[in-house]
C-alpha cells in the first residue's frame, strides 16, 4: 500500500475516528497485558489504545512505511511500532488484545484470518475489529466499475478490488464457531456532513482508490479520478451540506469468560 497518504487520509480524522473509540469502548482493560493494533496507521489512536486498556505492551503494526514514519512520534511507554502485513499474523507469544480498527478490509478470506487472529489471543483475550461496509455505495461501486472499463482495465490487468467484508451476522456465527465465550457485533450507520458531495472524492482518495492508484502511473490515475468524478457527481444529489451515510460493523469478542 505505498500510496497511502496520511495527509489525504487526516483530512476527515474526527469522522475516522468515531469508530475507533466506539469500537474501544467495547474493550476491557488489560493491566499489564500485551495488545496489537494490526493497521495501526499513522499510531495517534494506537497510543490512546495503548493508555485506556493500561497494556503493559503495545504494538502497532503497518505495511506502509510513510504511515509508521508518521507514527513514531506517538512511541515510547511500551508502545512500539512495527513494519508488517496483517496476512502473516502468527505471534509466538499470545495477546491479551487484538485490535483492528478499518484495516482487516484488505485482507482475503476473513473466516481464515479471523481464525489466526483467534489463534494470537491469550485464554482469556479479546477481539475487537471495525471494518467498513459501505461496498454497495455509488462512492464504491462506481469506482469498481470504472476499473474494469478501458483504459484502465487494461492498466490493471483486469484487475478489480474484491470486498472480502462478511455481512454481520456471518461474524457473529464465526465467532461462536471459534469458540468465543461472549460476543458483540452490530452494524452501525455513520452520518457523515460534508460540505458538498465532492468530498465525497477526497474520503475516498484517502482509502479505496489508493488501491488502483498504485496500480496505475499517476497520469492514467488522474484521467481515472476525473472520470470517477464525473460519474459519481452524477449518481449523488447536489444538496449542501451533504450527508455521507457510511455503513461499518464493529465487532468484540472474548475467549474464556461466560
Amino acid at each position: 500500500m505505498s500510496a497511502w497518504d496520511p495527509d489525504q487520509y487526516h483530512r476527515f480524522r474526527n469522522e475516522r475516528s468515531q469508530p475507533f473509540f466506539d469500537l474501544l469502548d467495547l474493550c476491557s482493560p488489560i493491566p499489564g497485558g500485551r495488545a496489537i493494533d494490526l493497521g495501526c496507521g499513522t499510531g495517534e489512536l494506537t497510543r490512546v489504545l495503548h493508555e485506556r486498556v493500561q497494556a503493559r505492551a503495545t504494538i502497532g503494526l503497518d505495511n506502509s512505511e510513510t504511515m509508521l514514519a508518521r507514527a513514531a512520534e506517538h512511541a515510547g511507554g511500551g508502545l512500539t511500532f512495527k513494519y508488517g502485513t496483517i496476512l502473516r499474523f502468527a505471534p509466538s507469544s499470545p495477546f491479551e488484545l487484538v485490535f483492528s480498527n478499518a484495516a482487516l478490509q484488505w485482507a482475503p478470506d476473513h473466516p481464515k484470518l479471523f481464525e489466526r487472529l483467534a489463534a494470537g489471543l491469550a485464554a482469556d483475550g479479546q477481539l475487537a475489529v471495525q471494518v467498513p461496509a459501505n461496498d454497495d455505495h455509488p462512492s464504491h461501486m462506481i469506482a469498481h466499475e470504472l476499473a474494469a472499463e478501458e483504459p484502465y482495465r487494461t492498466e490493471l490487468g483486469g484487475y478489480v478490488r474484491h470486498w472480502p467484508v462478511l455481512r454481520p451476522e456471518a461474524y457473529a456465527q464465526l465467532l461462536h464457531d471459534l469458540g468465543f465465550a461472549r460476543q458483540h457485533v452490530r452494524l452501525q450507520v455513520y452520518a457523515h456532513l460534508l460540505p458538498s458531495r465532492d468530498g465525497v472524492v477526497e474520503w475516498v482518495r484517502g482509502t479505496l482508490l489508493t488501491d488502483y492508484q498504485q496500480r496505475m502511473p499517476p497520469e492514467l490515475f488522474e484521467r481515472y479520478l476525473a472520470d470517477y468524478r464525473t460519474r459519481l457527481a452524477a449518481a449523488l444529489p447536489d444538496t449542501t451540506p451533504f450527508l455521507y451515510p457510511f455503513k461499518r460493523i464493529l465487532i468484540w469478542a472474548q475467549k474464556g469468560k461466560d
